[in-house]
């Protein structure tokens, strides 16, 4: 057996040594992994939310009643000298009109089950309108501050609003479940260090004996980094188990139904497959850094 299977074979003795330590750490990476992973899913989904519902936004150019009685058809130069500024807009993908008969049959079709909603209206109260989809959604704002006050407009509203507030939730969430990770992850820090001093100190005759018949400092030192590796591996694959079980019974049956409705981007494998080799690296790196800084700074092999 080469030098570095034996450092590898006796770090691997070294986690049935320390069976407590070495559970604690697993469970406590684990936690803290799934925090990162739900993070990192939340992040993604975020992103997949924006880009489906941002094809879909659209402005409002809501037209006066008077404009919109006086010259149904948009053929006057008001409606017209309007139309062409927003076509000729760089912040404007595309446009339609929409004139008050059609907003009264689109109305009319959108309360067909209730009466009392039909006997309220009528189609001289409704607005024609321009429908506006923007280049951009978050420029929304600059919609409304260039068309609020063109001769002809009532209001201007988009829809990019309650947009924002939402991503805004769902920012806020993702950005707290990463912080609660990042404190998990600072708590399996110092428990790799602490089982690291504890590993080395209970082992400390042996790795004297091996000093004295001439091992490297790195030879003493690898099974113990050996340990805190494999066991922080072990951690990352309960973290993504624990996710994988989380969305088969917990998110697709609470949220199956809006997924399927297009409300919410499906949670899929590929979202599992795309987390996994983050989680694995944090885990590798976190149990390597810990472990190496800890033999290098507070135990003396």
């Amino acid at each position: 057996m080469t030098l570095s299977g034996h450092a590898i074979g006796d770090g691997l003795r070294g986690l049935r040594h320390n069976v407590t330590m070495t559970v604690a750490m697993v469970l406590t990476t684990a936690i803290s992994l799934t925090l990162l992973g739900a993070g990192l899913i939340v992040a993604r989904m975020t992103d997949q939310m924006r880009d489906m519902y941002s094809a879909k936004v659209e402005v409002t150019v809501y037209l006066t009643v008077t404009q919109s009685q006086k010259d149904p058809d948009c053929g006057g130069a008001t409606c017209q000298d309007l139309g062409r500024k927003l076509r000729d807009d760089p912040d404007v993908a595309a446009v339609s009109y929409q004139s008050q008969a059609a907003a009264w049959q689109q109305y009319q079709k959108m309360f067909a089950s209730q009466p009392d909603m039909l006997a309220i209206a009528d189609q001289s109260a409704l607005n024609a309108s321009f429908q506006v989809k923007l280049e951009n959604p978050q420029r929304y704002a600059r919609i409304n501050a260039r068309y609020a006050n063109a001769p002809g407009v009532e209001t201007v509203t988009g829809q990019s609003e309650v947009l924002d507030r939402m991503f805004t939730l769902l920012n806020g969430i993702r950005n707290a479940t990463i912080a609660v990770a990042l404190v998990m992850a600072l708590a399996t820090l110092l428990l790799i260090s602490n089982m690291v001093q504890v590993a080395a100190f209970a082992r400390r005759t042996e790795t004297a004996i091996m000093r004295l018949v001439g091992a490297s400092r790195w030879r003493t030192q690898v099974p113990f980094v050996v340990e805190a590796v494999v066991a922080a591996i072990i951690g990352a694959a309960v973290a993504i188990g624990g996710l994988a079980t989380a969305k088969k019974f917990l998110i697709e049956s609470a949220l199956g139904p809006v997924m399927r409705a297009g409300v919410l981007p499906p949670l899929d494998t590929a979202a599992l497959a795309w987390v996994a080799p983050w989680l694995a690296g944090a885990a590798v790196a976190l149990a390597t850094v810990s472990s190496y800084l800890t033999l290098r700074l507070y135990v003396r092999l």
